[in-house]
């Protein structure tokens, strides 16, 4: 899978995409990550991004040129690292098949289910906005979908595109080392994730349940299960509406 992410803070994603499982599914080939500076972009002295929004208001409004020049310079290399002298039509597919994501507080809020769809994906370009938003012409001319992580603002969208690209990185075909730690966890089946222990059996007279030491799979099941329900109950009652809406 390749995922391409323009940003005007570059600097901001080596720490976090450079190190752990995101690192070992780069080193292994499964994931390619390739982050874009928009200011290159730019064709004046200052590389300016942004601009005064018309009709007034606060703030800057994040410009559409250099937007949409680093998406078709994106897409443009992607068909050339795929051969010279393609067929239109396979050229076409192949868009097809690369998404563009806008990373925004209004955008759709991102699940364990979008991310595992996402992740289907050959080919990502993921936008990071800014100040008061992009132009409107980003959206609507370049835009496959827009992505929140919460329904919160936070001062750009590269911690959400970290964020998006940890989770649905995960449901890639061997990124995780045991397929099934992504079908037991939390929001997986509308539940909150059951209470996990490891050794020692006892740690400061805080014991492990019985019941998990007992070898009895079945009644082990049974257990997490309950557990599963007890918690999203107490914890998360919206998740059991929200399955329960969608027919889960």
């Amino acid at each position: 899978m390749i995922i391409d992410i323009i940003t005007i803070f570059p600097d901001m994603f080596p720490a976090v995409l450079g190190a752990s499982i995101i690192k070992r599914a780069q080193e292994s080939g499964r994931l390619r990550l390739m982050v874009h500076n928009l200011r290159d972009y730019t064709h004046d002295r200052h590389r300016t991004v942004d601009d005064r929004p018309y009709g007034g208001g606060p703030g800057m409004v994040m410009k559409a040129e250099p937007i949409f020049e680093a998406v078709e310079a994106i897409k443009q290399s992607c068909d050339r690292a795929k051969g010279e002298g393609v067929p239109g039509g396979a050229r076409d597919a192949g868009h097809q098949r690369c998404q563009t994501i806008l990373m925004s507080p209004q955008g759709e809020r991102c699940s364990s289910a979008l991310a595992q769809e996402l992740a289907g994906a050959e080919h990502l370009i993921i936008i990071c906005g800014h100040y008061e938003g992009v132009d409107e012409r980003v959206k609507r001319a370049l835009i496959d979908r827009a992505i929140s992580i919460g329904d919160y603002v936070l001062t750009g969208g590269e911690l959400p595109a970290m964020v998006l690209i940890d989770c649905l990185a995960r449901f890639i075909p061997g990124v995780i080392g045991h397929a099934q730690a992504t079908e037991e966890e939390s929001f997986a089946d509308g539940w909150l994730e059951y209470p996990q222990y490891t050794r020692p059996p006892v740690f400061r007279d805080i014991t492990v349940p019985d019941i998990l030491l007992s070898g009895d799979h079945e009644r082990i099941a049974t257990w997490r299960k309950l557990q599963s329900v007890a918690r999203t109950l107490s914890s998360r009652p919206d998740l059991r509406a929200t399955s329960e809406a969608n027919g889960r």
